[in-house]
This record gives structure tokens, C-alpha cells and sequence, in this order.
């Protein structure tokens, strides 16, 4: 339920940015040189000459029936836009993002299991300086040498089939992937280092029981709630798509389409972008709670 009080004060929030502080919108959308007339039967044409309650209700009007309008830039429906766009991006998105979360938490309970050891502190440092590299370095670095130089991959391009577009994939999913190594791992580590010295692990230890029972069973169940936290926040980013990544090998996601309505002041476009994010923050968030009900029976849902 308390979805219900956030939706409306983002939708709120969004129509007076929008609205009241972004300027007049049918002034944009008219262009310099249009003349007084033009002007105002384009705010006509956009609604902007109803009240501001009308005009409120009108946008989430829009938000129910998924229907945006149009783009002033390339005068698509939007709501077409965002669904061309998302499969594209979930393509890039996806594969890397849960190849990584299964990875990324084996390792980090490998580095605990042994730590100290040389493997723990080798998977430290190298974290630490995945960490410390920018993303544009491992997109450019990679692209050269995979595709350009190594000709393993393609550069850049797409293929709108399903079939096809894998091969387009391989080299983006290889530098998400490494770009998600360095955080996740040392997140992960840290939040399993805190559940393995805890009392009722020492308990589990003085039953006899084997140490990798001790820590599959009670310390990586115990630690899921913080790594399910990092993931959900995480999340958005399926939809939401690599913004560089999309523009550096041409994928037509959403995360361009983004950019192209930014350099455009495609104004509804933006709007429904904030829109859609805000729901989708909201929706994980929910799967979130409903996620720690399944981890830690203590935790109810109400």
C-alpha cells in the first residue's frame, strides 16, 4: 500500500518539473521563429491551454493507459518507442546481469572460506583495481583489442532478429560482466565476512557440522537479505539499459533513446522515461520485501 502515496507524489513531482519550471513547452516544441498564432494553437494542440488540476489529471491518465503520446523529435508514439527499445535492451542486459550476481557471490564465499589466504587477498586486490579503472577504459580497451585488433567480435552493429543479434552481444556482455566484477565481489565478500563469525555460526561448528554445510546452509542464507538488497537496487538497470555501452556498439536500446531525447528536449519523451523509472524503482522494491519474506520467515509481509 505504500506504493500508492509514492506513485502520487512522483507523478506530482514529475508534472510540476515538467510543467511549471521546464518553460512553455509549445515555445520549444514551435521552434525560434514561429509567430505568436503558431504558438498558441500548438499549446493547444498539447493541451497546455487547460487548467493545471485538467492538465494533472490528463498525464496520469496517460500513466495508466501506458499511452505517452507522441515524440516531438521523430513524432513515434512513444509507448512504441519504449517497446521496440526494451527487448534490445534486455538482450544486452539480462545475460551479463545474472551471470554476474551467480559469480560474484560464489566467489565472494570462496574469498571468505579461505580467508587470509593468498586466493582471498589475490581476489581483493584484483577487485580493488577493477574497481579503480574507468567503465570508458574497459569499453575502449576491449572493443580495440577483442574486435579491432583481435577480430573475435564485431565492432559495433545489431541485428533485429533474435538469432542474429547474439553475435553482436558477445563483446557487451564480456565488458558488463567485468565492469560488475570489482563492486559486487567486495559487496558480497563483506557482507558474507560479517554472517561467518556470528555466534550461531560457532554453534553450527560445535555441532560438527562440515564447513561447507556451516556456510551453504546458515551463512549464505543469513547473508542473502543485504546481497538481495544490492541486487534489487541494482535491477532497474535491465530496464533502464547501459547508457554507454548502447551508444559505443550501436544497440538500439532504450538507454540511447534516452540520450537522443535528452539532446532533443524531447520533452514527453523525458517525462515518461522519469515516469517508467520511478515505477520501476517502485516494483522492485516490492519484490524486494517479498523476497525477504521467502529468505528469513521472521520477516512478514503486511
Amino acid at each position: 500500500m505504500y506504493m500508492i502515496p509514492i506513485l502520487i507524489g512522483v507523478t506530482f513531482l514529475t508534472f510540476m518539473l515538467f510543467n511549471l519550471f521546464g518553460g512553455d513547452p509549445a515555445i520549444r516544441f514551435a521552434g525560434k521563429h514561429a509567430t505568436a498564432e503558431q504558438v498558441q494553437v500548438i499549446r493547444a494542440e498539447l493541451g497546455l491551454d487547460r487548467s493545471l488540476p485538467e492538465q494533472y489529471f490528463f498525464f496520469v491518465k496517460q500513466i495508466a493507459t501506458f499511452d505517452y503520446g507522441r515524440s516531438w523529435a521523430s513524432k513515434q508514439l512513444i509507448s512504441t518507442m519504449i517497446t521496440d527499445g526494451l527487448g534490445a535492451t534486455l538482450s544486452l542486459t539480462a545475460p551479463a546481469f545474472f551471470a554476474s550476481i551467480f559469480f560474484c557471490i560464489g566467489l565472494a564465499l570462496f574469498s571468505v572460506y579461505g580467508r587470509g589466504t593468498v586466493f582471498d587477498r589475490g581476489t581483493v586486490v584484483v577487485c580493488l583495481g577493477l574497481l579503480s579503472i574507468s567503465s570508458l577504459v574497459y569499453i575502449l580497451g576491449l572493443q580495440y583489442l577483442l574486435a579491432f585488433k583481435g577480430g573475435i567480435f564485431p565492432i559495433s552493429g545489431w541485428d533485429p532478429s533474435w538469432i542474429g543479434r547474439w553475435e553482436y552481444l558477445m563483446l557487451p556482455w564480456l565488458i558488463l560482466f567485468v565492469l560488475s566484477l570489482g563492486p559486487n565481489i567486495l559487496i558480497y565478500r563483506t557482507v558474507i565476512m560479517d554472517e561467518a563469525f556470528q555466534d550461531y555460526v560457532r554453534t553450527a561448528r560445535a555441532k560438527g557440522l562440515a564447513e561447507k554445510h556451516v556456510y551453504a546452509k546458515h551463512v549464505l542464507k543469513n547473508a542473502m537479505i543485504p546481497i538481495i538488497t544490492v541486487i534489487v537496487i541494482e535491477m532497474p538497470f535491465l530496464i533502464t539499459g547501459s547508457v554507454l555501452i548502447e551508444n559505443f556498439f550501436g544497440i538500439p536500446g532504450l538507454g540511447g533513446t534516452l540520450i537522443k531525447a535528452l539532446n532533443d528536449s524531447d520533452f514527453p519523451t523525458i517525462k515518461a522515461f522519469t515516469v517508467i523509472s520511478a515505477l520501476t524503482y517502485m516494483v522492485f522494491n516490492l519484490l524486494a520485501d517479498v523476497l525477504y519474506s521467502l529468505v528469513d520467515p521472521r520477516v512478514k509481509l503486511s
